[in-house]
């Protein structure tokens, strides 16, 4: 992949106790050889990379007419070959759909459907070691509400997501 056709990633920002403590849980469990990142949630993972002025322009506007999103840890979510935490935002998928509307027809495949919202602390290991991982941290995981403060705008180049640019949510 050419350094101008390299995806934008967008993800939901998570508050900032949330962040390091999921973060902690993936330096922990994650296979080392491939945690390049910290806890994150995805709602897009590859808009292209034509597209990169449009979403600056476009989630600065949005950002400042949203409000926090509220959100929900709900607990323990199977992979497979993983584990995550689940979390729930009924108006956090409604702003994804506005963002999907508008850059419809850009969309990969993937992109175009609905996320299951989480933070992955674990992947890509057998189903027994997810399962083993998914006991221990049985009711360590509890539910709690909070805000989602923000979006964050990465690219992907291969390995490690650069970071740029972060949205975060102003309206009242």
């Amino acid at each position: 992949m050419s350094e101008g056709d390299a995806p934008l990633i967008l993800t939901a920002e998570l508050p900032s106790e949330l962040h390091r403590r999921f973060t902690d849980l993936r330096t922990q469990h994650f296979p080392p050889e491939r945690n390049y990142l910290e806890a994150h949630v995805t709602l897009f993972h590859a808009i292209p990379a034509q597209c990169e002025d449009e979403v600056r322009r476009y989630l600065s506007r949005l950002a400042g007419e949203v409000p926090p999103i509220s959100g929900r840890v709900e607990g323990l979510m199977s992979l497979g070959g993983g584990t995550a935490i689940k979390l729930s935002s009924p108006e956090l998928l409604g702003l994804r759909d506005e963002i999907a509307e508008h850059f419809r027809g850009m969309l990969t495949k993937q992109d175009q459907h609905h996320p299951r919202l989480h933070v992955t602390i674990q992947n890509k290991v057998t189903s027994k070691e997810a399962k083993a991982l998914q006991a221990q941290l049985s009711g360590l995981i509890e539910p709690r509400e909070f805000a989602f403060p923000g979006l964050a705008l990465h690219v992907y180049r291969g390995g490690p997501w650069e970071f740029l640019r972060r949205f975060a949510f102003r309206g009242n």
